[in-house]
């Protein structure tokens, strides 16, 4: 008997529908068993009717129970009692908090003007209301400055689209479908966790699963082969295996003449991009790059599954717009099942938002956009250093000259984000933080490494106790969340703090007396686009999730019509080059091969590795790294080293290394597999730094400096030194 059915009989059971708001692409559907006489939850479970999630949650989320309520939930605001960094907090009434908190914005704003106000946020919760609903009308009203949220996928963002339009590709249902399955840069077992099925169907009809990757993950393990390359190299591969399909015919010539733009220069470009000089690269043989560009064109349908481990380097919007012209040139986007996937968000794009996040409250001004990967240079009284924290979509933007870089951020607002424990470049983070002259509030449910810093912290409810809509990355279905409990203590959703906190600074404005339930009706209410048709509110609350109003079977450029300026798939972009980039695909190095490749003085010890951190299995970013459940399974932080690599600096399995560059060092414990490239390293994070030997984590040697594309982070093009820590 399904939980489901057996709660439906238990007359003292309430049964609430909800949905995941944590940062995977699967969005998982549930519900929540709640006793009626205590208001309790005592069960969740996955929503059994999700044509994708199917009744399944992962093993994280499954625990929510735990989470939520654990004995470490913040449930009264704090305010600072002890140094900025030592955790020492005492309770306080909500009204002392909020009065406290509005006096001080206010006198900030005063001297040195709004955008003296930083917020920052990013997907600890992915709902459109409690991610960025009212705050947005808050700091709008407000005129602080902008966040530039890039410190994800946004570099893999802007090559997609540059490619092919809007981050549209397969149905995830369709991967069921394919014949072969490239996994590119994607640990699905513990990042999308429900695709696997669908792969899992397409193999027991006969699909080959192949994973390029430069470790051997769960995926790899359970795939038919796993392909060992060189991190941030993948773009040489991607064009080594256009050079083998054109050079041998091998392409859809049909396909390639009515849907896509700029062949001949596609051509050109891959001319001299024979798979020995990939090889030599990306460092996988050539005779398995030709096998492979061979059974790519040649098996249809053929899926790739990309995701953004594969973008977090200094050429990954570069590689991401060369591999996403792959599909097109075989034709692959012909059938069902065929094509690529990065995100489903591209299939919202439509989303009418405006009557959430209320822009025009800015009422014309046009505050600084500051990048949130250079949080630490943005919290310095440099004025250069301010300035390199502006926002820089692309290589033509400017960098402004420091006396156009704004005032220094005097409070800093964080909500849905860990910064201390995620940012880059962590002891300039930190030292930031500590700034005596900094005023900083934080909305957390945990007492985190950042909440250490802050002056006030105020508690947020869990997805459990609140209203929200959540739009997927990984599949169609538009889902509603229910509160299934009352807020825990004294916390408070996301955006009831942010009414309270207008209130506090005298906002008036009708938009803010807007219950959460008015706000997300009149959501759903304002979509006009014929993808949202059906899409009502009466149908969110009796079914939980609604389907985008698109085909069934979903094949979005089975006959072309890409969102594209040309509405073909652009192997030759005008765009690219207006924006400083080169038309055609090329080869763009990650950072760390660039710098291996300079002449070194003579060393006495082995050169640098490049390092890479993905998520560890139990972890979502820094959610869930404090439940002592998920501690136990991820066992300590670590560094994953090849043989070869351990045996040239002396490390055997289980030695306490040192994992050092120009921005710091930090100590984990070694782990000797040869599930890792050669000249690598892996550290799964993120691990809160309080959590961490020294007080330290990877982050501490992750530069600040930008990828090619959308500004985004460079997470996996580390170069370090790694030595036995005596």
């Amino acid at each position: 008997m399904s939980k489901a059915i057996q709660y439906q009989t238990d007359p003292t059971i309430s049964i609430i529908s909800g949905v995941c708001p944590h940062d995977c692409p699967d969005s998982c559907s549930w519900q929540v068993a709640v006793e009626r006489a205590s208001g309790r939850a005592v069960d969740i479970w996955g929503h059994p009717d999700h044509p994708v999630t199917q009744g399944r949650l992962c093993g994280k989320v499954d625990r929510y129970l735990e989470r939520t309520y654990h004995a470490g939930r913040l449930t009264t605001p704090l305010k600072r009692v002890g140094p900025k960094g030592s955790g020492q907090f005492a309770p306080v009434p909500w009204a002392q908090a909020l009065r406290e908190i509005g006096g001080r914005l206010q006198a900030i704003i005063a001297e040195h003007g709004a955008e003296a106000v930083l917020p920052y946020s990013y997907a600890g919760t992915m709902g459109l209301l409690q991610g960025e609903g009212v705050a947005a009308r808050f700091f709008h009203r407000m005129g602080a400055s902008q966040l530039a949220q890039t410190i994800c996928s946004e570099a893999g963002f802007e090559g997609y689209c540059y490619t092919i339009g809007a981050t549209e590709g397969i149905d995830t249902v369709d991967f069921a479908h394919a014949r072969l399955i490239l996994i590119w840069g994607s640990n699905t077992l513990t990042s999308n966790l429900h695709l696997w099925p669908f792969v899992q169907a397409a193999r027991k009809a006969g699909a080959r699963v192949l994973v390029i990757d430069p470790a051997r993950t769960r995926t790899a393990d359970a795939a038919d082969e796993w392909i060992a390359i060189r991190p941030g190299t993948d773009g040489a591969l991607a064009l080594a295996m256009m050079h083998v399909i054109v050079a041998e015919g091998l392409h859809d010539q049909a396909y390639v003449d009515a849907y896509t733009l700029g062949f001949a220069e596609l051509k050109a470009a891959v001319a001299g991009w024979t798979p020995a000089r990939a090889a030599a690269i990306t460092g996988v043989p050539a005779a398995r790059i030709e096998q492979l560009a061979r059974e790519y064109a040649t098996t249809q349908p053929a899926a790739i599954r990309i995701n953004y481990g594969m973008q977090r380097h200094y050429g990954g919007g570069m590689a991401m717009r060369t591999i996403t012209c792959l599909p097109a040139l075989v034709g692959a986007w012909r059938h069902r099942g065929g094509g690529i996937q990065l995100s489903a968000s591209g299939s919202f794009r439509h989303l009418e938002r405006s009557g959430l996040f209320r822009p025009d409250l800015l009422a014309g001004r046009a505050p600084r956009t500051i990048n949130m990967n250079r949080l630490g240079d943005a919290l310095s009284h440099d004025a250069s250093r301010r300035a390199r924290a502006h926002y820089r979509l692309r290589p033509v933007d400017p960098t402004p000259p420091p006396d156009q870089a704004g005032p220094p951020v005097m409070a800093l607002i964080v909500y849905n984000s860990n910064p201390a424990a995620v940012a880059p470049d962590q002891a300039a983070v930190r030292a930031g933080l500590k700034r005596e002259d900094l005023f900083t509030v934080v909305l957390e449910q945990f007492q985190t490494d950042t909440a250490d810093y802050a002056d006030y912290v105020l508690p947020a409810t869990t997805q459990l106790e609140h209203w929200d809509i959540l739009k997927p990355y990984g599949h169609l279905f538009l889902a509603l969340n229910q509160p299934a409990i009352a807020p825990v203590g004294e916390s408070l959703p996301n955006s009831e703090i942010f009414r309270r906190l207008a209130a506090a600074l005298g906002y008036a404005d009708p938009c803010f007396a807007e219950s959460d339930e008015e706000m997300l009706r009149n959501l759903v209410a304002a979509q006009t686009h014929p993808r949202f048709a059906g899409i009502t509110w009466e149908r969110l609350l009796a079914e939980g999730f609604v389907r985008l109003n698109v085909p069934e079977p979903y094949l979005p450029f089975v006959t072309g019509n890409f969102p594209t300026p040309s509405g073909k798939c652009e192997f030759y972009s005008e765009r690219m080059a207006a924006d400083g980039y080169p038309p055609a695909p090329v080869y763009t190095p990650p950072r760390w091969a660039d710098e291996l490749a300079q002449p070194a003085a003579a060393m006495d010890e082995p050169p640098p590795l490049a390092c890479i951190s993905p998520p560890a299995h139990s972890f979502l970013n820094s959610t869930f790294v404090n439940i002592e459940r998920f501690q136990r399974r991820e066992g300590q932080p670590l560094l994953r080293l090849h043989p070869q690599d351990a045996a040239a600096r002396k490390i055997a399995d289980g030695d306490m290394v040192e994992v050092a560059n120009e921005l710091g060092c930090v100590q984990l414990t070694a782990e000797i597999s040869d599930a890792i490239v050669q000249g690598t390293v892996l550290a799964p994070g993120v691990w809160w730094a309080k959590f961490s030997p020294g007080g330290r984590n990877i982050n501490q040697v992750t530069p600040q400096d930008e990828a090619d594309m959308g500004a985004g982070a460079r997470f996996y093009d580390v170069l370090v030194q790694v030595r036995r820590f005596e």
